[in-house]
Protein backbone atom coordinates (compact mmCIF):
# COMPACT_ATOMS: atom_id res chain seq x y z
CA UNK A 1 0.00 0.00 0.00
CA UNK A 2 1.37 3.48 -0.83
CA UNK A 3 1.94 5.59 1.65
CA UNK A 4 0.71 8.73 0.43
CA UNK A 5 -1.54 8.68 -3.25
CA UNK A 6 -0.51 12.08 -5.06
CA UNK A 7 -3.28 14.14 -7.14
CA UNK A 8 -1.70 15.61 -10.06
CA UNK A 9 -3.61 18.84 -10.99
CA UNK A 10 -3.23 22.44 -12.89
CA UNK A 11 -3.16 25.35 -10.89
CA UNK A 12 -6.03 27.56 -11.88
CA UNK A 13 -8.84 27.77 -9.70
CA UNK A 14 -10.95 25.46 -11.24
CA UNK A 15 -8.42 22.85 -11.53
CA UNK A 16 -7.86 23.30 -7.98
CA UNK A 17 -11.54 22.73 -6.96
CA UNK A 18 -11.73 19.36 -9.17
CA UNK A 19 -8.88 18.04 -7.73
CA UNK A 20 -10.05 18.85 -3.97
CA UNK A 21 -13.71 17.19 -5.41
CA UNK A 22 -11.63 14.00 -6.27
CA UNK A 23 -9.34 13.93 -2.92
CA UNK A 24 -12.62 14.59 -0.94
CA UNK A 25 -14.78 11.87 -2.40
CA UNK A 26 -11.52 9.32 -2.51
CA UNK A 27 -10.92 10.25 1.20
CA UNK A 28 -14.49 9.77 2.25
CA UNK A 29 -14.66 6.13 0.79
CA UNK A 30 -10.76 5.36 1.60
CA UNK A 31 -10.44 7.26 5.23
CA UNK A 32 -7.15 5.47 5.93
CA UNK A 33 -5.26 6.73 2.86
CA UNK A 34 -3.13 9.87 3.16
CA UNK A 35 -3.96 11.74 -0.26
CA UNK A 36 -2.44 15.13 -1.40
CA UNK A 37 -2.44 17.61 -4.83
CA UNK A 38 0.88 18.20 -6.76
CA UNK A 39 0.27 21.55 -8.66
CA UNK A 40 1.65 20.85 -12.18
CA UNK A 41 2.42 23.93 -14.67
CA UNK A 42 1.26 23.27 -18.05
CA UNK A 43 1.97 24.29 -21.51
CA UNK A 44 -1.16 25.73 -21.83
CA UNK A 45 -0.88 27.34 -18.56
CA UNK A 46 2.51 28.96 -19.87
CA UNK A 47 0.68 30.75 -23.26
CA UNK A 48 -1.95 33.04 -23.10
CA UNK A 49 -1.45 34.95 -26.15
CA UNK A 50 -1.89 32.66 -28.90
CA UNK A 51 -5.32 30.94 -29.43
CA UNK A 52 -4.68 27.03 -28.48
CA UNK A 53 -5.66 25.96 -32.25
CA UNK A 54 -2.09 27.88 -33.17
CA UNK A 55 0.14 26.04 -30.64
CA UNK A 56 -1.14 22.47 -30.48
CA UNK A 57 -4.99 21.98 -28.89
CA UNK A 58 -6.10 21.02 -26.04
CA UNK A 59 -3.31 18.44 -25.13
CA UNK A 60 -1.50 21.35 -24.06
CA UNK A 61 -3.25 21.08 -20.78
CA UNK A 62 -2.48 17.47 -20.01
CA UNK A 63 0.98 16.01 -21.35
CA UNK A 64 2.39 17.67 -18.62
CA UNK A 65 0.49 15.87 -15.95
CA UNK A 66 1.00 12.79 -17.74
CA UNK A 67 4.45 12.71 -18.34
CA UNK A 68 4.57 13.27 -14.18
CA UNK A 69 2.13 10.05 -14.02
CA UNK A 70 4.15 7.98 -15.84
CA UNK A 71 7.03 8.96 -14.26
CA UNK A 72 5.56 7.53 -11.09
CA UNK A 73 6.23 11.23 -9.54
CA UNK A 74 1.91 11.96 -9.10
CA UNK A 75 -0.80 8.41 -8.87
CA UNK A 76 -3.53 10.27 -9.97
CA UNK A 77 -4.39 12.96 -12.74
CA UNK A 78 -7.28 14.67 -12.60
CA UNK A 79 -8.41 16.59 -15.62
CA UNK A 80 -11.16 18.37 -17.25
CA UNK A 81 -12.46 15.92 -19.87
CA UNK A 82 -13.07 18.10 -22.47
CA UNK A 83 -9.22 18.86 -22.48
CA UNK A 84 -8.31 15.64 -23.03
CA UNK A 85 -6.96 14.51 -26.66
CA UNK A 86 -8.24 11.21 -28.63
CA UNK A 87 -5.61 9.33 -28.09
CA UNK A 88 -4.10 8.76 -24.31
CA UNK A 89 -0.28 7.83 -24.20
CA UNK A 90 0.29 4.20 -24.05
CA UNK A 91 0.56 3.01 -20.28
CA UNK A 92 -2.23 5.20 -19.01
CA UNK A 93 -6.14 5.04 -19.36
CA UNK A 94 -8.93 6.94 -18.16
CA UNK A 95 -9.82 5.15 -14.25
CA UNK A 96 -12.83 6.62 -13.75
CA UNK A 97 -15.08 9.40 -15.10
CA UNK A 98 -17.57 10.82 -11.97
CA UNK A 99 -20.97 11.86 -12.89
CA UNK A 100 -21.05 14.93 -15.06
CA UNK A 101 -21.92 18.76 -14.20
CA UNK A 102 -24.67 20.28 -16.53
CA UNK A 103 -22.51 20.19 -20.39
CA UNK A 104 -23.91 23.19 -21.93
CA UNK A 105 -22.49 26.29 -22.19
CA UNK A 106 -23.50 29.91 -20.98
CA UNK A 107 -23.56 33.64 -22.19
CA UNK A 108 -22.29 36.70 -19.53
CA UNK A 109 -22.90 39.81 -20.95
CA UNK A 110 -21.55 43.46 -19.41
CA UNK A 111 -25.03 44.64 -19.64
CA UNK A 112 -27.67 41.46 -19.02
CA UNK A 113 -28.41 41.02 -22.58
CA UNK A 114 -29.61 37.66 -23.96
CA UNK A 115 -28.04 36.42 -27.14
CA UNK A 116 -30.75 37.15 -29.42
CA UNK A 117 -30.82 40.90 -27.85
CA UNK A 118 -27.19 41.98 -28.16
CA UNK A 119 -27.03 44.79 -30.50
CA UNK A 120 -25.48 44.31 -34.30
CA UNK A 121 -22.06 43.73 -34.39
CA UNK A 122 -21.40 43.06 -30.57
CA UNK A 123 -18.35 41.57 -29.75
CA UNK A 124 -18.30 38.37 -28.13
CA UNK A 125 -14.86 36.72 -26.10
CA UNK A 126 -14.53 33.59 -27.27
CA UNK A 127 -10.95 31.20 -28.09
CA UNK A 128 -12.78 27.90 -28.97
CA UNK A 129 -13.42 27.20 -32.75
CA UNK A 130 -16.53 25.63 -31.80
CA UNK A 131 -18.03 28.52 -30.69
CA UNK A 132 -17.38 30.92 -32.16
CA UNK A 133 -18.45 28.88 -35.57
CA UNK A 134 -22.05 28.23 -33.64
CA UNK A 135 -22.17 32.06 -33.19
CA UNK A 136 -21.12 32.92 -36.09
CA UNK A 137 -23.70 30.74 -37.68
CA UNK A 138 -26.51 31.91 -35.69
CA UNK A 139 -25.84 35.76 -36.29
CA UNK A 140 -23.20 36.15 -39.30
CA UNK A 141 -23.08 40.28 -37.44
CA UNK A 142 -21.26 39.05 -34.81
CA UNK A 143 -17.61 40.03 -34.24
CA UNK A 144 -15.23 37.00 -32.34
CA UNK A 145 -12.50 38.20 -30.42
CA UNK A 146 -9.81 35.61 -28.69
CA UNK A 147 -10.03 35.30 -25.11
CA UNK A 148 -7.93 32.96 -23.45
CA UNK A 149 -7.08 32.30 -19.36
CA UNK A 150 -8.88 30.54 -16.80
CA UNK A 151 -12.45 31.83 -15.52
CA UNK A 152 -11.56 34.93 -13.44
CA UNK A 153 -9.20 36.33 -16.45
CA UNK A 154 -12.02 35.96 -18.31
CA UNK A 155 -14.66 37.68 -16.97
CA UNK A 156 -12.22 40.29 -15.95
CA UNK A 157 -11.49 40.77 -19.38
CA UNK A 158 -15.01 41.42 -20.36
CA UNK A 159 -15.20 44.86 -18.52
CA UNK A 160 -11.30 45.38 -19.59
CA UNK A 161 -11.24 44.66 -23.03
CA UNK A 162 -14.56 45.94 -24.88
CA UNK A 163 -16.90 42.74 -25.18
CA UNK A 164 -20.04 43.05 -24.90
CA UNK A 165 -19.97 39.08 -23.94
CA UNK A 166 -18.21 35.80 -22.97
CA UNK A 167 -19.34 32.37 -23.96
CA UNK A 168 -17.77 29.52 -20.93
CA UNK A 169 -18.75 26.42 -20.09
CA UNK A 170 -21.13 26.05 -17.57
CA UNK A 171 -19.64 23.58 -15.60
CA UNK A 172 -16.70 25.98 -14.41
CA UNK A 173 -19.16 29.12 -13.56
CA UNK A 174 -21.33 26.54 -11.38
CA UNK A 175 -18.00 24.83 -9.43
CA UNK A 176 -16.76 28.32 -8.79
CA UNK A 177 -20.22 29.39 -7.49
CA UNK A 178 -20.48 32.57 -10.23
CA UNK A 179 -23.78 31.27 -11.47
CA UNK A 180 -24.76 35.00 -10.23
CA UNK A 181 -22.95 35.85 -13.61
CA UNK A 182 -25.10 33.82 -15.92
CA UNK A 183 -27.21 35.69 -18.19
CA UNK A 184 -28.22 32.89 -20.49
CA UNK A 185 -27.66 29.41 -20.54
CA UNK A 186 -27.59 28.51 -24.30
CA UNK A 187 -29.44 25.77 -25.68
CA UNK A 188 -28.27 23.02 -27.60
CA UNK A 189 -29.75 23.99 -31.04
CA UNK A 190 -27.47 27.52 -30.99
CA UNK A 191 -24.65 25.97 -29.24
CA UNK A 192 -24.10 22.47 -28.86
CA UNK A 193 -21.19 21.34 -26.15
CA UNK A 194 -17.93 19.98 -26.89
CA UNK A 195 -17.09 16.91 -26.45
CA UNK A 196 -16.86 15.73 -22.68
CA UNK A 197 -17.58 18.97 -21.36
CA UNK A 198 -18.66 19.13 -17.90
CA UNK A 199 -17.19 15.85 -17.01
CA UNK A 200 -14.20 15.02 -15.11
CA UNK A 201 -11.43 12.85 -16.35
CA UNK A 202 -9.52 10.91 -13.66
CA UNK A 203 -5.64 9.41 -15.41
CA UNK A 204 -4.26 6.65 -14.10
CA UNK A 205 -1.57 4.26 -14.89
CA UNK A 206 -2.27 0.90 -16.12
CA UNK A 207 -1.57 -1.86 -13.98
CA UNK A 208 -1.89 -0.54 -10.65
CA UNK A 209 -4.03 -1.94 -9.43
CA UNK A 210 -4.18 -0.09 -6.00
CA UNK A 211 -5.08 2.84 -7.37
CA UNK A 212 -7.42 0.99 -10.10
CA UNK A 213 -9.82 -0.06 -7.03
CA UNK A 214 -9.76 3.34 -5.41
CA UNK A 215 -10.54 5.62 -8.54
CA UNK A 216 -13.54 3.22 -10.08
CA UNK A 217 -15.29 3.67 -6.78
CA UNK A 218 -15.66 7.36 -8.23
CA UNK A 219 -16.50 5.83 -11.67
CA UNK A 220 -20.57 7.21 -12.97
CA UNK A 221 -21.81 4.74 -15.20
CA UNK A 222 -23.79 6.83 -17.20
CA UNK A 223 -21.54 9.24 -17.43
CA UNK A 224 -18.92 6.83 -18.40
CA UNK A 225 -20.78 5.46 -21.50
CA UNK A 226 -22.20 9.07 -22.70
CA UNK A 227 -18.66 10.37 -22.78
CA UNK A 228 -17.21 7.30 -24.16
CA UNK A 229 -19.76 7.89 -27.69
CA UNK A 230 -18.44 11.74 -27.77
CA UNK A 231 -15.11 10.65 -27.60
CA UNK A 232 -15.75 8.28 -30.39
CA UNK A 233 -17.13 10.49 -32.71
CA UNK A 234 -14.26 12.98 -32.32
CA UNK A 235 -11.76 10.36 -32.64
CA UNK A 236 -13.16 8.80 -35.76
CA UNK A 237 -13.30 12.73 -37.14
CA UNK A 238 -9.58 13.05 -35.53
CA UNK A 239 -10.73 16.40 -33.91
CA UNK A 240 -9.02 18.73 -31.91
CA UNK A 241 -8.93 22.22 -31.14
CA UNK A 242 -8.01 22.97 -34.66
CA UNK A 243 -11.41 21.99 -35.38
CA UNK A 244 -14.71 23.36 -34.62
CA UNK A 245 -16.53 20.29 -33.64
CA UNK A 246 -18.89 19.28 -31.05
CA UNK A 247 -20.70 16.26 -29.77
CA UNK A 248 -23.19 15.80 -26.69
CA UNK A 249 -24.84 12.52 -25.97
CA UNK A 250 -27.67 11.58 -23.37
CA UNK A 251 -29.38 9.07 -22.24
CA UNK A 252 -33.48 8.87 -22.39
CA UNK A 253 -35.29 6.17 -21.91
CA UNK A 254 -32.24 3.46 -22.04
CA UNK A 255 -31.39 4.71 -24.99
CA UNK A 256 -28.26 6.64 -25.90
CA UNK A 257 -28.14 9.98 -27.74
CA UNK A 258 -26.14 11.60 -29.56
CA UNK A 259 -25.72 14.90 -31.36
CA UNK A 260 -22.63 15.80 -33.26
CA UNK A 261 -21.88 18.92 -35.60
CA UNK A 262 -18.77 19.95 -37.68
CA UNK A 263 -18.51 23.55 -38.96
CA UNK A 264 -16.28 25.90 -41.33
CA UNK A 265 -14.37 28.31 -39.02
CA UNK A 266 -16.94 31.07 -40.20
CA UNK A 267 -20.12 29.12 -39.58
CA UNK A 268 -21.06 29.66 -42.95
CA UNK A 269 -21.57 25.45 -43.71
CA UNK A 270 -22.62 23.65 -40.27
CA UNK A 271 -23.53 19.70 -40.84
CA UNK A 272 -25.15 18.50 -37.42
CA UNK A 273 -27.19 15.24 -37.12
CA UNK A 274 -28.56 12.88 -34.29
CA UNK A 275 -28.39 9.05 -33.38
CA UNK A 276 -29.49 7.33 -31.08
CA UNK A 277 -28.58 2.98 -30.51
CA UNK A 278 -28.21 1.00 -27.02
CA UNK A 279 -26.43 2.38 -24.15
CA UNK A 280 -24.16 -0.30 -24.23
CA UNK A 281 -22.90 0.52 -27.65
CA UNK A 282 -22.57 4.19 -27.59
CA UNK A 283 -18.83 4.00 -28.92
CA UNK A 284 -20.62 2.29 -32.21
CA UNK A 285 -23.00 5.06 -32.01
CA UNK A 286 -20.58 7.63 -31.81
CA UNK A 287 -18.69 6.20 -35.02
CA UNK A 288 -22.05 5.90 -36.83
CA UNK A 289 -22.66 9.30 -36.24
CA UNK A 290 -18.77 10.25 -37.68
CA UNK A 291 -19.63 8.56 -40.77
CA UNK A 292 -22.92 10.07 -41.39
CA UNK A 293 -21.10 13.65 -41.05
CA UNK A 294 -18.44 12.23 -43.01
CA UNK A 295 -20.93 11.17 -45.45
CA UNK A 296 -22.77 14.65 -45.64
CA UNK A 297 -19.83 16.41 -46.35
CA UNK A 298 -17.19 16.97 -43.37
CA UNK A 299 -14.86 15.12 -44.85
CA UNK A 300 -14.69 18.49 -47.38
CA UNK A 301 -14.49 20.59 -44.36
CA UNK A 302 -11.47 18.53 -42.86
CA UNK A 303 -9.82 18.52 -45.79
CA UNK A 304 -10.26 22.26 -46.28
CA UNK A 305 -9.11 23.05 -42.37
CA UNK A 306 -6.25 20.70 -42.85
CA UNK A 307 -4.97 22.61 -46.16
CA UNK A 308 -5.28 25.63 -44.45
CA UNK A 309 -3.22 24.09 -41.23
CA UNK A 310 -0.40 23.03 -44.00
CA UNK A 311 -0.06 26.74 -44.97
Amino acid sequence: MKASIKIGTRGSKLALWQANWVKSALNEKFPNHTIELVTIKTQGDKIFDVPLAQVGGKGLFVKEIEQNLLDRRIDIAVHSMKDMPADIPEGLHIGAIPQREIPTDVLISKKGSRFSELKLGSVIGTSSLRRAAQLRHARADIVIRGLRGNLDTRLRKLESENLDAIVVAAAGVKRLNLENRITEYLNEDLMLPAVGQGALCIEIRENDPQIEEMTTALDHFQTRAIVKGERAFLNRLEGGCQIPLAGYGKIEKNRYMLSGLIADIDGSTLIKDTLSGPVESSENVGIQLAEQLLEKGADKILEKLKAESIQ
